[in-house]
């Protein structure tokens, strides 16, 4: 399919958005950026060269529905509860679907509808989710090329990521938007594999590790599930997997800088939580020019057997930046940007789905990138 005379209706144009709007509208045109407040839509709109594709308009979902059409590409920034609502928009006008977020149980209800009529809704895209899935999957094929899958060894995978400010501070964090979202977050049960065994944590604060990566120690903890994604890696079949974990980077001293914040956090007290939230939100947030970080860590390691030389390969992002083009911005938003492209340029099964699997397709992407200047670090492997 061709992306000729299709318009990308992007919903939302917070934070994360910048960079691959403006993008998307200098080198596809038939942009329609829609967001509640209409002046913050123009003046991101304003970002992209004269001339460029993209016009403004206020959100209302209803307006959204009456204006897609088929083959249009409609692309949910807006809070997680409303993607199943804009997915269900977008197949009943024939259009596809795109987010940066979390594949849901409601999104994977619409797949035998997406599938029927040949449209794709596409889920994590992002940073993380996104760039870290594209990661994982280079990584276990040439883990595979290198012949030390299926063979018993000791498997460990990490993939961590954070972001934080480049000028670390004394609070070790900045939020880029109200920061009730982060606390309860904190409050996510996640499940992951240790020492050979699977691992439950309740309270993130109290599974926190310290580690070094790229030369810099950083604090981590696991975040959400990440079991199911030894299915989606390819990695369920392995029979010795020591360590699997998706896990959240924090500066060093991040648990004695909020050490204020966990009990509030753990009594569940939403009134006390919104309360922290404004507090924090006065006190933390990114100014408008403020430099913010970061740090992306994808490692699959095999330990010797049977006389085996070890095997170790990683691929990493450290990425900086400002204003509209924060390190979350672009990484975010030009990763979705990538995965709108190859739904409109048909290179995407029809369907529900977490990104993409395909080899070609991930370094497509991955080199897209580099040229907009998110640099892949690579160790042991090639991309």
């Amino acid at each position: 399919m061709s992306s000729e005379g299709h318009t990308i209706h992007w919903l939302g144009a917070g934070l994360s958005s910048g960079p691959g709007v403006v993008a998307l509208a200098e080198r596809r045109g038939n942009v329609v950026l829609w967001n509640r407040t209409l002046d913050k839509a123009q003046a991101l709109a304003a970002r992209a060269a004269p001339g460029a594709g993209i016009e403004a308009r206020a959100l209302d979902l209803d307006a959204v529905a009456a204006a897609a059409r088929p083959g249009d590409v409609l692309v949910s920034m807006l809070p997680g509860d409303l993607h199943a609502r804009v997915a269900k928009i977008a197949l009943d006008a024939g259009a596809h679907m795109v987010t940066t977020s979390y594949l849901s149980d409601a999104m994977l209800a619409l797949d035998g509808e997406a599938r029927s009529k040949g449209l794709c809704v596409v889920n994590e895209v992002g940073l993380d989710p996104g760039i870290d899935h594209l990661f994982a999957h280079l990584l276990v094929a040439a883990a595979k090329d290198a012949g030390v899958l299926g063979q018993g060894r000791r498997l460990h995978f990490v993939s961590h990521c954070g972001g934080f400010p480049a000028v670390p501070t004394p609070f070790t964090y900045k939020f880029s938007w109200a920061p009730l979202g982060v606390l309860t977050a904190l409050r996510n049960q996640a499940r992951s594999i240790a020492g050979g065994a699977e691992k439950r944590v309740t309270k993130a604060w109290t599974e926190v590790e310290d580690i070094t990566i790229m030369g810099e120690t950083y604090q981590v903890y696991p975040n959400r599930d990440s079991l199911p994604y030894m299915a989606e890696y390819g990695l369920d079949g392995e029979t010795n997997m020591q360590t699997f974990v998706r896990g959240t980077l924090r500066m060093g001293g991040w648990t004695d800088a909020w050490a204020d914040v966990f009990p509030v956090v753990e009594s569940g007290d939403m009134d006390a939580m919104r309360a922290l939230s404004q507090r924090l939100w006065a006190e933390h947030a990114y100014g408008p020019d403020e430099e913010d970080r970061v740090i992306l860590y994808v490692a699959l390691d095999a330990e010797g057997g049977g006389g085996a030389e070890p095997w170790h390969a990683s691929l990493a992002l450290d990425e900086t930046g400002r204003g509209w083009q924060t390190a979350m911005a672009r990484t975010v938003s030009l990763t979705c940007a990538q995965a709108i492209g190859a739904v409109l340029d048909g290179r995407m099964a029809p369907g529900v789905a977490a990104g993409t699997h395909d080899l070609a397709e991930i370094r497509r992407w991955l080199g897209a990138l580099g040229d907009d200047g998110v640099k892949v670090l690579a160790d042991g492997i090639d991309v």
